[in-house]
C-alpha cells in the first residue's frame, strides 16, 4: 500500500467487508466423573455395576448463574460445548485471503486529516489487473460537495472477481484544499487472487459413448459446500450425470428434492468425484473435439457464495458411421429348426446419397458354431437411401441350435451390411451382434 505525501488532506482506508466466523474456546472441558472415576473404570463390567456412587448430587445439578466463584468453568453443562462453538461470531483480523469465483467487497473511507474543509471532490475506484481495468465507482457527474475537518465520507465497492493473480484497487481523489489549490490524491491497494478449486478431468470413449470424469479438490482454508456441479454440454452434445444408486426409502421421497442434502468438499484437500455420459444428439459436429465446460457454484460456512467456470474440456473426436443398422424386433419365442423373420432397420447418417446395400450374415464362424443361418438366399440387396434416410426390410433365418438364454454371449451372429456401390464409390460396412440385439 502507498503512503500518501503529508501535504495531502485527504488519505483513503480500504477494509474489507467478509462474514464473520464463529469463536472458538480454546480451553479443554471436562465432565465430572472423567476427574472422579477414569476411563478405566467401564472396563471391568463386573466393577462397574457394583460401584457405589461416588458423584455427589450437587455435580448433577443445574450450575446457579447466581454463582460468581467460576467453580465449573471447565465442566461440560450440555455435551455440544464440547465442540468448542460458544455462540459467539468474530470479526475478521486481517485482510484474508480472496479467491476466483467470490465476490470482492470492500469499505472505502475517505478521511479529511486537516484543520480545513474540502470542496469539490471527484471519487473515482476502479479494479487493475493483468488484463483489464474495471471501474467500479465514478463521481465526475456528482461531486461530493465537501468533506468537512476531521470528517469523511464512505461507499462501498464490489468486482466479481474472474482472474487469478495480482489485483489492485486503485482510489483516486480530486479535491480542492481549504487554500484554494486543486489537488490530486491517487493511492493503490495490492492483493492476491488465488485458486479455490483444481478441477482435474478424463475422458474415455466407449463404443460410441464418451464418458467425462470430473474431480474437484479443495485448496481453501474453509469447507465448501457445493451447489450445483452442472456440465454444459457444447451443441449437438447431450449429457447426464451417473450417480450411485440410493436407498430405496430415500429415492423416491418428496421431502428429497426440496431438501437436497449439502455436498460437502472439506478444506484443505477434500475431493468430490463427478461422472457424466455423453452422447451425440444430431448430425454435423461429431469430429469436433470441443464436449463442453463444468459451471460449478458452492457457499462457505456462513453462506457465502463463489461460482466457476471451466476452459472448454476436449475429448476425442468420433468419426460416425455413414450407415447404422438396428434390429427393430424380433419374435418373441423362436423355435428350433423353424424360419422366422428379424425386422431390421438401415440408416444414412451422411448428408450424401449412398447405396445400393448388400446385406449378409459372417462368415467367420464354422457351421457347428452358428446359432442363427439365413433362410434362403445368403445376401439381400437394397436400394439407395437418401440422406439422412432410413429403411425398413425382413431378413429371414432360422435357429439351428438351442437357445437357453439369449443374452449368452455364445449366441452372438454377426449381420454386416455394405454400400457395394454408391455415388462416390465408398464401401462403408455397419456391423450388428445378434446376441446383443436378442437381449
Amino acid at each position: 500500500m502507498s503512503t500518501p505525501p503529508a501535504t495531502q488532506s485527504l488519505a483513503f482506508r480500504v477494509m474489507r467487508l467478509c462474514r464473520p466466523s464463529f469463536h472458538v474456546d480454546t480451553p479443554l472441558l471436562l465432565d465430572p466423573s472423567d476427574l472422579i472415576l477414569g476411563e478405566d473404570i467401564f472396563d471391568d463390567p463386573l466393577a462397574a455395576t457394583h460401584l457405589p456412587p461416588l458423584i455427589d448430587t450437587h455435580l448433577t445439578n443445574p450450575i446457579d448463574s447466581s454463582d460468581l466463584s467460576y467453580r465449573s468453568r471447565f465442566l461440560l453443562q450440555n455435551p455440544s460445548d464440547s465442540f468448542g462453538l460458544s455462540g459467539l461470531l468474530v470479526l475478521p483480523q486481517s485482510f484474508g485471503a480472496i479467491y476466483l469465483g467470490e465476490t470482492f467487497c470492500s469499505y472505502v473511507s475517505i478521511n479529511n486529516s486537516s484543520n480545513f474543509e474540502v470542496r469539490d471532490i471527484v471519487i473515482k475506484a476502479e479494479m487493475q489487473t493483468e488484463r483489464q481495468r474495471i471501474l467500479l465507482l465514478d463521481t465526475s457527474k456528482t461531486p461530493v460537495e465537501s468533506i468537512r475537518a476531521s470528517g469523511r465520507y464512505d461507499f462501498i465497492v464490489e468486482h466479481d472477481v474472474k482472474e487469478l493473480g495480482a489485483h489492485t484497487l486503485v482510489c483516486t481523489a480530486l479535491y480542492t484544499d481549504g487554500d484554494g489549490e486543486r489537488k490530486y490524491l491517487p493511492q493503490f491497494f495490492k492483493f492476491i487472487v488465488a485458486n479455490p478449486l483444481s478441477v482435474r478431468t478424463k475422458v474415455r470413449v466407449v463404443k460410441e459413448t464418451t464418458y467425462l470424469e470430473a474431480c474437484i479438490e479443495n485448496h481453501t482454508k474453509t469447507n465448501l459446500y457445493m451447489d450445483q456441479v452442472e456440465f454444459e454440454p457444447a451443441p449437438n452434445w447431450s449429457a447426464k450425470i451417473l450417480k450411485a444408486d440410493e436407498h430405496k426409502s430415500e429415492d423416491n421421497s418428496p421431502s428429497r428434492e426440496i431438501f437436497k442434502p449439502p455436498v460437502l468438499v472439506k478444506s484443505g484437500g477434500g475431493i468430490r468425484n463427478y461422472l457424466y455420459q455423453l452422447s451425440l444428439s444430431s448430425h454435423g459436429s461429431a469430429e469436433s473435439n470441443v464436449l463442453g465446460k463444468l459451471q460449478i457454484t458452492w457457499r462457505t460456512n456462513l453462506g457465502e457464495p463463489g461460482r466457476l467456470q471451466t476452459q472448454q474440456i476436449l475429448g476425442t473426436p468420433i468419426t460416425p458411421k455413414e450407415i447404422e443398422l438396428h434390429v427393430a424386433e424380433v419374435p418373441s419365442a423362436i423355435n428350433l429348426d423353424r424360419p422366422f423373420l428379424v425386422h431390421l432397420n438401415l440408416t444414412n447418417q451422411t448428408d450424401r446419397e449412398l447405396g445400393p446395400f448388400e446385406v449378409w450374415l459372417s462368415q467367420d464362424d464354422t457351421l457347428d458354431e452358428k446359432t442363427v443361418m439365413v433362410n434362403g438366399l445368403q445376401t439381400m440387396e437394397l436400394s439407395q437411401l437418401e440422406a439422412f434416410g432410413t429403411t425398413d426390410f425382413y431378413l429371414g433365418t432360422f435357429a439351428v441350435h438351442y437357445i437357453n438364454d439369449t443374452s449368452d454371449q455364445s449366441c452372438q451372429e454377426a449381420l454386416s451390411c455394405s454400400p457395394w456401390r454408391s455415388r462416390r464409390g465408398e464401401a462403408t460396412t455397419s456391423l450388428i451382434a445378434f446376441g446383443d440385439e436378442f437381449q
